[in-house]
């Protein structure tokens, strides 16, 4: 049983971040619901309580019991910090102004666990509506601002702390070193969590977990269902069965070359090429939701043809990852569905398989790195993030073959400037999006009246917030001149300005 840190989520924006900063201190935590607590155990090293949208002066708000965590360490964070002072008898008042964005530390006591080696004056990210106006006398003042007295918090008798400020955003200067002291020192965690650790172990829980049943998957060239299809693979070998489908959607060429890439790592891969049978699931739709959903049912059916070509499949390998399973999972109050997602559900009753999910512990950059311990082509673990459905969520309105020829051409050409002008590995995520309007241009002595087309580059860490990528002018204006010169069709290109939030990434 691994030792663990729990992050109880009220419903930040920031819970996921916690946890990632958790992860990168080699230490394993998982998010669960402030309302759906696991069973306290031995493994559970620490519980850390997330912020939250929520006022805990709202008689409405997220509670939790904290006697369930007997004299376990707790770490309140913003609206975790002010519950726990308001239950056990201070005052939480809203604040006069509200304070959201950057405060330094204006007193410290480095003497306390959690301050160790915090220095004054140090930088915090403060994000709040509500002020801890008093303490009970079995608390104690660790840490303030010039303008916030209860900054952080100590009980006297326990290990439970709270802090007014959020040291998971990189606005913190000295948040990891903080969560290094609750996780490291005051949790008394190992920091054993690593790659290496995590191939081993994996590879033996698949090992015992499959046997010899065979296991089918589909592959998309990403990151995820790659480097879940190689810890299947050393585990079962050609027991794994995987599938590549050419939706019609694909970057220009990418089908042939991911196909050979895949034969390179000696996976068993069966290419598979359904375009026109997406192209025709896709005609006349153009609510995003309704492509979305039209390009997976599209797949499933394609996918379920070909599985059972197989004989004796008892398994489904997917490449969830940890944000899929978090994002699939309701918490009170802010939770919404964005978009439907094509990692979690949407498999039908009828295919009868149980599923096998190697990933779904990991976030995004662990993925990359357990990717890298097992050697897996850099081009793959380096490339950017792709939508599931495509190019079809980047054509706005209506899909149509001819539609997606031009948007393959433009993505092509801003693709490989990226590369060829080392840009590439700078950004997150790149894309091109055709948009469903036309404009006046002159090409000669011509009139044109042709198609619009928006690049977007953003800079992230896990694509929850992104900013857009400052791409040098001159680059622009040359990428500009060779679009339009190149791709028939397309007399004007924009470049996307807007990060996230409150855009997002993708236009659809």
């Amino acid at each position: 049983m691994k030792e663990q840190i729990l992050i109880l989520d009220f419903g930040s924006q920031y819970t996921q971040l916690i946890a990632r900063r958790v992860r990168e201190l080699n230490t394993y935590c998982e998010i669960h619901p402030y309302n759906h607590i696991p069973e306290i155990n031995d493994s559970i090293k620490g519980i850390i309580l997330s912020g939250s949208p929520c006022s805990v002066l709202d008689p409405s708000s997220p509670d939790v019991d904290l006697a369930l965590f007997g004299n376990l360490p707790v770490l309140g964070v913003c609206y975790g910090a002010q519950l726990i002072a308001k239950k056990y008898g201070g005052n939480v008042l809203p604040s006069k102004i509200r304070e959201f964005g950057r405060a330094n530390l204006h007193k410290i006591d480095q003497h306390n666990a959690l301050m160790k080696e915090i220095e004054l004056d140090s930088q915090v990210w403060m994000s709040h509506g509500d002020t801890i106006s008093f303490l009970p006398d079995t608390f104690e003042v660790i840490t303030s601002t010039e303008s916030v007295e209860v900054a952080g918090y100590k009980m006297k008798d326990k290990p439970v702390f709270g802090i007014q400020f959020h040291p998971e955003v990189t606005h913190t200067t000295q948040g990891k070193d903080l969560l290094r002291n609750f996780v490291v020192h005051i949790s008394k965690c190992t920091q054993d969590w690593t790659p290496d650790i995590f191939v081993e172990n994996t590879i033996e829980n698949l090992k015992a977990t499959l046997g010899n049943d065979k296991v089918v998957m589909g592959l998309s060239g990403g990151v995820d269902s790659s480097v879940a299809a190689m810890l299947i693979h050393k585990a079962i070998g050609k027991n794994l069965h995987c599938i590549f489908v050419d939706n019609g959607l694909l970057r220009k060429d990418e089908f042939g070359q991911v196909l050979d890439s895949y034969k390179h790592m000696g996976l068993n891969v069966k290419g598979v090429n359904a375009s026109s049978k997406f192209y025709k699931a896709l005609e006349g739709l153009s609510d995003p939701e309704e492509k979305r959903k039209a390009i997976g049912n599209a797949f499933i059916e394609v996918f379920d043809e070909e599985a059972h070509k197989i004989k004796d499949v008892k398994w489904l390998g997917q490449g969830t990852i940890y944000p899929d399973v978090i994002e699939s999972i309701s918490v009170k109050g802010p939770s919404a569905t964005i978009k439907s997602h094509h990692n979690v559900g949407g498999l039908p009753d009828f295919m009868k398989l149980k599923v096998i999910e190697p990933l779904n512990t990991l976030f995004k950059d662990e993925v990359r790195n357990v990717g890298k311990t097992m050697e897996i082509d850099g081009a793959i673990l380096g490339r950017h993030p792709f939508p599931g459905p495509g190019l079809g969520i980047r054509i706005l309105g209506d899909i149509t073959e001819a539609k997606v020829k031009v948007l393959q051409e433009v993505d092509h050409i801003f693709i490989s400037a990226l590369k060829e002008h080392n840009l590439y590995n700078e950004i997150w995520q790149a894309g091109s999006i055709l948009l469903p309007i036309q404009s006046v241009g002159v090409m000669g002595d011509e009139r044109t009246y042709e198609n619009v087309v928006s690049l977007r580059a953003v800079t992230s860490v896990d694509g929850m917030t992104a900013d857009w990528y400052p791409l040098p002018y001159k680059f622009l204006a040359d990428l500009s001149n060779k679009i339009i010169n190149s791709v028939k069709g397309v007399n004007r290109v924009v470049y996307d300005i807007s990060s996230k939030p409150p855009a997002t990434i993708e236009w659809e």
